[in-house]
């Protein structure tokens, strides 16, 4: 079965355009699958019967997995199934009849303005350092980028004596979005008194640069955006996209139309973007029941 998941992977990759982040989760579940299906005996993909999908994900269950990373495990079995169904490797797809595991979906962990504000002001310095972190973070709240589209930004996309940058989003789908007037600030900054010191010829024409000269990763920037929130004294759980979050929901917040943040966020269905219209009802409930007399 492994050559399947091969040919599979292979196809995600060169005609869907998936990008490295969804391929390692794609890669996780089905190798875990295929494991189980060895167990079971399974060798040929036209062997695989829906009891066999649903043992799978009991037993997910029963390792403690939650329901949402349940789902997730499905979502990449039925890409596995119709990929082999429609290259003629089988005859039926078995995870068709099978419903996902319910989820709550959780809603967003936003910052205030007011701690973005502190979040924003984190990094105080004038170092290389301190410069690429002001700018990352005046870019991620101007213009709610994916993290990894903030690391793979190449210094090109920037076209600053307008105003906007070209983000490269899921499946390599380019947008355009404008950027306000302190992020372009701040990367004029970034660029000129910055980026020369930190660049070793290593990083090419990545926009952001580690301390080595490199590019950098999701994981790095989690670890700098951590830091710099308990310099900020902000307590709440500070994850990659965090920004991203509060920037839809401020938009909103101030009365932006759902569409237009849709765009910008580069969501390719609008009930993506509504959750956060979820956030600003119940953070009006909130508001409501701290001071409202009777609330």
């Amino acid at each position: 079965m492994d050559q399947y998941l091969d040919l599979f992977l292979n196809y995600m990759t060169v005609e869907r355009g998936a990008s490295p982040h969804t391929l390692d989760g794609y890669g996780r579940d089905l190798a875990r699958y295929l494991e189980f299906l060895r167990s079971e005996g399974i060798i040929a993909p036209g062997d695989v019967a829906p009891n066999h999908v649903l043992r799978f994900l009991a037993l997910l269950k029963g390792q403690g997995l939650s329901p949402r990373s349940r789902a997730r495990a499905l979502v990449s079995l039925r890409g596995l199934h119709k990929f082999l169904l429609g290259e003629g490797y089988a005859a039926a797809n078995p995870t068709t009849q099978i419903e996902a595991p319910r989820t709550l979906q959780g809603l967003p962990k936003t910052l205030t303005p007011a701690e973005v504000e502190r979040l924003l002001a984190a990094p105080t310095g004038n170092t290389p350092l301190d410069l690429r972190d002001r700018a990352m973070f005046e870019v991620l709240y101007a213009t709610g980028l994916r993290v990894t589209e903030l690391v793979t930004l190449r210094t090109h996309d920037l076209q600053l004596d307008v105003g906007y940058l070209s983000a490269f989003g899921k499946r390599s789908k380019e947008r355009i979005i404008p950027l306000g007037e302190m992020a372009i600030i701040e990367l004029r900054r970034y660029q000129g008194l910055a980026r020369p010191h930190l660049d070793r010829g290593k990083g090419g024409n990545i926009l952001f640069l580690n301390h080595a000269g490199r590019g950098l990763t999701r994981q790095g920037f989690w670890k700098i955006i951590k830091r710099r929130a308990q310099q900020a004294g902000i307590i709440k759980n500070i994850t990659p996209h965090t920004l991203r979050h509060s920037f839809a929901t401020h938009l909103l917040e101030n009365g932006a139309d759902l569409r237009a943040v849709q765009t910008l966020l580069g969501h390719a269905d609008i009930s993506t973007t509504q959750i956060y219209t979820h956030v600003t009802r119940e953070r009006l409930r909130q508001i409501h029941a701290q001071h409202h007399p009777r609330g």
